[in-house]
């Protein structure tokens, strides 16, 4: 079992006992909304599908570094872009896979997409010393290659492969954790060849919850990765279960960022990845006060969306934590009882089928022409889950 260090247990234990053994969520609730119908969240993966198919580059990824404007985030050639492009290629592959259905332009994309993983991932690393945006498509190639483990079971020899290049990817990801454990995406600290910055709770969310579902394919992952990577996110936990954003910021607990409002993209993440590695505390009244909260309050992250600043909206919300906080909203959706998930679900697809472009995209935040992709990838995998019976949970 993978728990938190002795103290923040004891101070979450000591400060809200109120999340403890509480049969019944607690904080703001949102109005209730009206199941949207099978046929509205099937249209809109559709459509969604044919955007992805549309929009894959003839190299088999997906995203480049065109469509710049003249604020762009920080990005030193070329490594952040081959980081860039191979998580969002990997989030698109994972989205065929799970909602793009049996048809032959779906197959043939995914093969495609497969093919460049094969050839890219084992070359991916950090940009510089200080960017290391790798950390996203280590993780993000890490689920889409689970996935991909299912697809043709009868080839052994591409099997092996694949499980290879996982574990690669773990590798990697082993290579690039903090020196006080989790993962960031920058170092402005020492900039050394272990990574010197400050751990970042929903990075190593994001890694947490890809190395649980490589463990449940079988693939070793070290535990001592998982205990320095859990001990990270405890020590940014607040005691309502909101997070700071970095442990740099652990020491400034109410600056607007780490507030609840600024921690509903973050809040999902850490909570499942947590509960995924055995923390008794995230209980399922701890998953469904979020999940009320995010949909209560979800205008705090729809303000942000589309807005080209990262963090100018208020509790420092950037438009990239939109589509990112919902998907793992899904995930969290999945944990709780089967009779306790459709009230979520008609909320999440509530929130999804009104924000679709009408190319079939979801975005929200330009990021080169990476922000279409990954958004509607994002979306389609959770829209996936809000069927009521049969949806693309694992």
């Amino acid at each position: 079992m993978h728990t938190c260090c002795p103290w923040p247990v004891v101070l979450v234990l000591m400060l809200t006992p109120l999340w403890l053994g509480a049969d019944k969520p607690a904080g703001p609730r949102p109005k209730p909304v009206a199941a949207p119908s099978a046929e509205s969240i099937d249209g809109a993966i559709h459509r969604g599908v044919e955007f992805l198919l549309e929009r894959q580059n003839r190299n088999g990824s997906w995203g480049s570094a065109h469509n710049t404007k003249d604020l762009n985030i920080y990005a030193p050639v070329p490594g952040a872009h081959h980081a860039f492009r191979a998580a969002v290629t990997s989030l698109c592959i994972s989205a065929l896979i799970e909602t793009g259905g049996d048809a032959p332009q779906v197959s043939q994309a995914i093969d495609r997409g497969e093919a460049w993983m094969f050839e890219h991932l084992p070359k991916l690393r950090r940009a510089t010393s200080g960017a290391i945006y790798n950390n996203w498509g280590h993780a993000y190639a890490v689920q889409a290659l689970v996935r991909m483990l299912d697809r043709l079971p009868g080839d052994q020899q591409r099997h092996r492969k694949i499980r290879r290049l996982i574990e690669q990817q773990i590798g990697m990801l082993e290579r690039y954790e903090c020196v006080d454990g989790g993962w960031a995406y920058y170092d402005h600290n020492a900039r050394t060849k272990k990574p010197s910055g400050s751990s970042i709770c929903f990075v190593t969310g994001t890694v947490l919850v890809a190395l649980d579902e490589s463990r449940r394919a079988g693939i070793d992952v070290p535990d001592r990765l998982i205990d320095r990577a859990t001990a990270s996110i405890c020590r940014q936990r607040k005691p309502d279960f909101s997070y700071c954003y970095s442990e740099s910021l652990k020491y400034r607990p109410m600056h607007p960022i780490n507030r609840p409002g600024g921690s509903l993209g973050r809040s999902q993440v850490c909570n499942l990845a947590m509960r995924l590695w055995d923390d008794e505390l995230v209980t399922d009244a701890v998953m469904k006060t979020w999940l009320d909260r995010l949909f209560a309050r979800n205008l705090w992250l729809d303000i942000g969306r589309k807005r080209p600043v990262p963090h100018e909206s208020w509790f420092s919300v950037a438009g990239y934590f939109f589509y990112y906080g919902h998907y793992y909203a899904a995930l969290c959706i999945e944990q709780l009882p089967a009779d306790q998930r459709p009230v979520y679900q008609d909320q999440l697809a509530h929130v999804l089928l009104r924000l679709q472009e009408k190319d079939g995209s979801w975005w929200d935040f330009p990021l080169y022409d990476y922000h279409q992709q990954y958004g509607t990838a994002l979306a389609l995998m959770s829209l996936g889950r809000c069927r009521h019976m049969g949806g693309a949970g694992h």
